[in-house]
């Protein structure tokens, strides 16, 4: 909740969000940029432990923006750097640093087709993202997502 929270006192649009909950062969597909490496088999153990929130975020540079809010990947380092990130608040070790954040345009794409497949992310561009741009939106708390408004204030996502 302290996370959702954060995300919504920063201004960030959740265009989409989901619990869910990975297996370990998910996991294993979903880190497997660092197969081989010391951490990899935390990560996935980690990442499979237990349900988790997904979030599609938009926000002026939301890449930047968001790995900021996140603080270092190293929870000593962001506890001793930055004590308000999400990651010096909640971080427990490296490997359980509380969140993800995309590094690039194409690491956010590949990442949210892996947790929302049924996410068309170039017809949002051309349908949803103008409309936002323009402030036709609301939060949806039961959904814990911001919906599209059209003219006549309903909502049409």
């Amino acid at each position: 909740q302290a996370v959702h929270e954060t995300i919504l006192s920063n201004r960030f649009f959740i265009v989409r969000a989901k619990e869910l909950r990975c297996g370990r062969e998910e996991s294993r597909r979903f880190y497997r940029e660092h197969a081989g490496r010391f951490f990899y088999q935390r990560l996935v153990e980690f990442m499979a432990s237990g349900p988790m929130w997904a979030y599609i975020l938009a926000h002026e540079n939301a890449i930047s923006l968001w790995r900021s809010l996140m603080g270092p990947t190293k929870v000593f380092r962001a506890r001793n750097s930055v004590p308000d990130s999400i990651r010096g608040s909640y971080g427990l070790t490296d490997t359980r640093n509380t969140t993800h954040g995309s590094d690039s345009p194409a690491s956010a794409s590949r990442e949210i087709a892996f947790f929302f497949p049924e996410f068309n992310e170039q017809l949002w561009y051309q349908q949803e993202e103008p409309r936002l741009r323009c402030g036709q939106v609301c939060y949806n708390a039961e959904q814990r997502v911001h919906c599209i408004v059209g003219s006549e204030g309903k909502d049409l996502t």
